[in-house]
C-alpha cells in the first residue's frame, strides 16, 4: 500500500528538466535586466483571492550577479519592497537572497521554465509566519512570462500566487 502510494506520488511530481525543449528558452538575466512591471493575485487554500497587487521592477545585471528591486503596491494601499540578489552558477543553477527570505531560494532553469524554491517570511497581523515557496515561472514570449507559486506551511498547501511578467 505504502508503495502505490509513494509511485503515485512520485509519478504526479514535475521537474524543471521537463520544460527543456520548450522555447523560447528563458534567459533569466537577460529577461530581468532593466525595468520589468508585473501583476498578481494572492488566493487563498480554498481558491478565493485575497488580494490584488502590482509590481515594478528594476533589475542590474554584473557579471554572474542579477540584482532585482521589487517594488509591490496591494489593493489595500500597503507597499512593499523586495530587493533580491540572485547569483547564476555554471551548471544552470541559481540562488538568491532577499531581506524577508529565510537561508537561500535555490533555482533551476530548464527551457523556458525556472522553478525557484524558498521560504518566505510573512507578516499577518502582529505575527510573522515562514512559508515554504515552490515558485514555477514560464516564458511565453521575449517580452511576456507567467509565475504561479504554490505556499505550503509545514506541508500543507496554504495558497497560490499567480503573477504576469512584462519586459518594458
Amino acid at each position: 500500500m505504502l508503495l502505490c502510494v509513494a509511485l503515485l506520488v512520485t509519478g504526479c511530481s514535475t521537474s524543471v528538466d521537463d520544460h527543456k525543449y520548450h522555447r523560447p528558452a528563458l534567459n533569466l538575466f537577460s529577461y530581468f535586466d532593466g525595468e520589468v512591471k508585473a501583476w498578481g493575485m494572492l488566493q487563498d487554500r480554498s481558491g478565493k483571492q485575497t488580494r490584488r497587487f502590482s509590481v515594478d521592477i528594476l533589475g542590474t545585471v554584473k557579471g554572474n550577479t542579477l540584482t532585482l528591486d521589487e517594488d509591490f503596491v496591494f489593493d489595500d494601499g500597503e507597499k512593499q519592497q523586495r530587493i533580491w540578489t540572485i547569483t547564476r552558477h555554471s551548471d544552470g543553477h541559481y540562488s538568491g537572497t532577499a531581506g524577508d527570505v529565510v537561508g537561500e531560494a535555490t533555482g533551476k532553469t530548464a527551457g523556458n521554465a525556472l522553478n525557484w524554491q524558498y521560504t518566505l517570511r510573512v507578516p499577518v497581523g502582529d505575527t510573522t509566519y515562514e512559508i515554504a515557496f515552490d515558485d514555477w515561472m514560464f516564458l511565453q514570449d521575449d517580452v511576456r512570462m507567467f509565475n504561479v507559486a504554490t505556499m505550503s506551511k509545514w506541508g500543507f498547501h496554504v495558497g497560490t500566487v499567480t503573477l504576469f511578467f512584462e519586459k518594458q
